[in-house]
This record gives C-alpha cells, structure tokens and sequence, in this order.
C-alpha cells in the first residue's frame, strides 16, 4: 500500500492535548497538578483545587479569549491549541508578547492593575480550562505549593521579556525560541523535536524583535547545516543540541 505522506513531507505530529482528569485527577498537563503531587497533597486537597476548574466552550482559530482592558477576573490553562498575546501601540502597531501552548497559563499579567493588560487569541482552535482568580488566590493562602508554583509562573513570564530584550544576534534569538518550544512541549509529555508551527512567521519575527525576511533566512540557514527539517509549518529540530548551544546566552538551566 502506498504512503499517504509524499516524499519530503514532513508526518503531521498528533494534535496536543490535555485529557479531561476526574475528580480526584488532573489532566495529566495541568498547569497545577505537578506541583501539588509533588509535595504529597491528597483527595481532599485536589478536590478542592479541581473544583475551581471550569472547561469553557472551544474558541476557533482568531477569536480573542479577553482583550486588552476587560476586567480581570480569571486566569486561563490552555488545554488544546496555541494562543497569542500581544499588544497594539499607539500608532497601531502590534508587538506580540509570548505564545502559550497546552499545559500553560494565560492572564497572570492582569493581576495588577485588575484588567488584561493585553489582547489573547487563539491562533488553532483551542480549548480552555478557566480558573477564578480570587477564588484561585483564597485557595493558595492554604495550600503553599499552589501559591509557589503562582509565583514561579509570574517570575518565568516576567523572565522571558526580559530576555528578549538583550542584545542577541538573530541566530541565537531563533535558536533559543525552537529549543524552548521544543522543551515545553517535551514537559509535557508530547514531542519535544517534532511539532507544528502554529504561529506564522510574522508573528515569529515580532515576538523575536526581528524581519521577517530575517527568519526566512535563519530557517534556511539552520536546514543548511542540519539543524532543523521544515515544511511550511511543521517543523522537526534534527539537532537540539546544537541548536541549544547557539541559543544558550537566552536559555536557562
């Protein structure tokens, strides 16, 4: 029998996901389960957490999730789908603040000053879990565990755009931004080297402060020298490693 997939074409990967968990268990990419697992919480504990969940109705492919200025009063975990958050200037001009994939939270820079300081849209057709923040918030004076990994979330955001903002070359820029995706996928139990670009290239080069003919060259450069394989957005990083090495001034551990 012949292959469906044509010569040079690149597999498409499974479509990441989170499973729907039950009472007792969270979906196995919950932002929030790790870290009460870890530390020994028990039914009663997660019971509690889990009853804050909320799955909200499926956003399709460039809806907004919130925009800039709604109130604030819940922060979102993605369960299927790649989100984009951005913001518009003055003279109109967007500059793209992060990409959010399964597993991830979106909404924790609207803590202060109480309203989404930003748009959020669905760049896939994504799937939500939504969690009132105050009621969020009254859970993590109880449970510490919840409230470090709150913390550790905002230090990584605030982290991560204050990266981008060094003098790197567009290289390491690139680089850098294929291994993480790589390796927040991976942390989540999906393929960390084989994946769907579910952004387009422009966004790419606003997010990373550069052309966009910038990263059409990059992409070719890395597939010269074996690093990565592309075919329009499906992507496979043929050499973490040495990407890695490239990217290693903006990655950490």
């Amino acid at each position: 029998m012949r292959s469906e997939n044509r010569v040079g074409k690149l597999p498409e990967p499974p479509s990441p996901i989170a499973d729907d968990g039950d009472a007792e268990h969270f979906c196995h990419t919950c932002a929030f389960s790790g870290a009460c697992i870890a530390v020994g919480y028990g039914k009663k504990e997660l019971a509690e957490l889990h009853c804050l969940v909320e799955h909200v109705s499926s956003y399709r492919e460039g809806e907004y999730v919130f925009r800039t200025g709604d109130p604030f009063r819940a922060i979102y975990a993605v369960r299927a789908g790649t989100v984009k958050t951005s913001l518009v200037d003055e003279e109109g001009r967007e500059h793209v603040l992060g990409f959010y994939l399964p597993g991830e939270v979106i909404g924790l820079n609207a803590i202060y000053p109480d309203r989404f300081p930003c748009d959020a849209v669905a760049l896939e057709d994504a799937q939500f879990c939504r969690f009132s923040f105050p009621a969020m918030s009254a859970l993590a004076t109880r449970l510490p565990a919840v409230q470090q990994h709150l913390f550790r979330l905002i230090s990584k955001e605030l982290g991560s755009a204050s990266l981008l903002a060094g003098d790197y070359s567009a290289d390491e820029r690139m680089a850098a931004f294929l291994v993480d995706l790589g390796e927040r996928y991976a942390a989540r139990g999906f393929s960390g080297t084989h994946f769907r670009l579910s952004m387009s290239r422009g966004d790419v080069a606003n997010y990373l402060r550069l052309a966009a003919e910038t990263v059409s060259r990059v992409f070719s450069r890395f597939r010269t020298q074996a690093l990565i394989d592309v075919n329009g957005r499906m992507l496979v990083l043929r050499d973490p490693v040495r990407l890695r090495k490239i990217g290693r001034s903006l990655l950490s551990g």
